[in-house]
């Protein structure tokens, strides 16, 4: 059972849309692409009382392989942000220039160093090296304080989610590496449909509370007309949804790619459009080289929405 009302006409427009992309990208293939797809009958509104409201609406979906485990990259930053605010808003940390500035990196630029303090000020623990038995065990309970937040949510669609580890650029080492397991079985995993539900519940102004959702919206906003130059240009947008999406486009994002995933997630407020909230997650080195997939399915994601709001 998922969060969102199963839509029969977004079913049909999100098979053809796998479809004609699989034909035009061969290398694309049914396992390596993931993805959940959201349409609001209007926007969200910066108003408290009505963006309460908005959430309380039903919206209607459709997913391909929504529950389906990915290595999540950097799209796990977005968990760790919402665990930070409810860490914040429930006084169990304090806030400071320094857990600040990462918080605002680790979204704005996908700072690994940046979500590696984000985590321990989470969980209470540190990187290094290897650590004897007993403290490696309160280490490891420790570090599973995220997950055990998620879990506490009771929603199904994050029963089988892992959220207990850092990024890195080069990969972990120490206890950290450790901790991963031998063949990297405890990595993180998320699916296209947890990732919805989370980036949905701040879209809706629900998630820690409205307050903190909408502090979360501001970290997510893309203006590529008037962008901050030290995080993003549109440049940075290349190789995601953002790029075949018009300038002057409302989009809320984070989109990853490292040399075996490319994932990105967005809400997107189009002038005379319904709005929508998609989560694609596609996985292969070959795949996640190209830079066209993406923009290819946003593409055709924009014509399917203007069916939608024209009928």
């Amino acid at each position: 059972m998922t969060f969102f009302h199963k839509d029969e006409r977004l079913n049909i427009l999100g098979k053809d849309i796998i479809e004609a992309t699989k034909l035009e990208f061969s290398e694309l293939t049914s396992e390596q692409i993931a993805i959940t797809w959201l349409v609001y009958d209007s926007p969200r509104t910066i108003d408290i009382q009505n963006a309460t409201e908005f959430g309380q609406k039903q919206v209607r979906g459709w997913s391909d392989r929504g529950d389906e485990l990915m290595y999540p990259g950097g799209i796990v930053h977005l968990f760790y942000l919402v665990a930070i605010y409810e860490w914040l808003e429930k006084g169990m940390v304090k806030t400071s220039a320094e857990l600040e500035r990462a918080i605002r990196d680790m979204i704005l630029s996908s700072n690994h160093d940046g979500t590696s303090l984000v985590v321990d000020v989470l969980t209470g623990t540190t990187s290094g090296p290897e650590l004897s038995p007993g403290p490696f065990q309160t280490w490891k309970y420790q570090r599973n304080f995220v997950n055990r937040y998620f879990q506490s949510l009771k929603w199904p669609e994050l029963k089988s989610i892992n959220v207990n580890q850092k990024t890195w650029f080069y990969g972990p080492y120490g206890r950290e590496r450790i901790f991963q397991g031998l063949l990297m079985e405890n990595q993180n995993m998320l699916t296209t449909n947890a990732t919805a539900r989370l980036l949905h519940s701040i879209v809706a102004g629900m998630s820690v509370s409205c307050q903190a959702s909408g502090k979360m919206m501001n970290l997510l906003r893309k203006n590529y007309s008037q962008q901050d130059a030290k995080y993003a240009t549109k440049g940075q947008a290349l190789g995601f949804l953002d790029e075949s999406l018009p300038l002057d486009a409302n989009i809320w994002s984070i989109g990853i790619v490292d040399t075996y995933v490319r994932h990105n997630f967005a809400y997107i407020e189009l002038a005379d459009l319904l709005p929508y909230l998609l989560v694609i997650f596609t996985e292969g080195k070959e795949v996640s080289n190209n830079k066209r997939i993406l923009p290819c399915i946003s593409e055709k994601c924009v014509e399917a929405i203007k069916k939608l709001s024209s009928k």
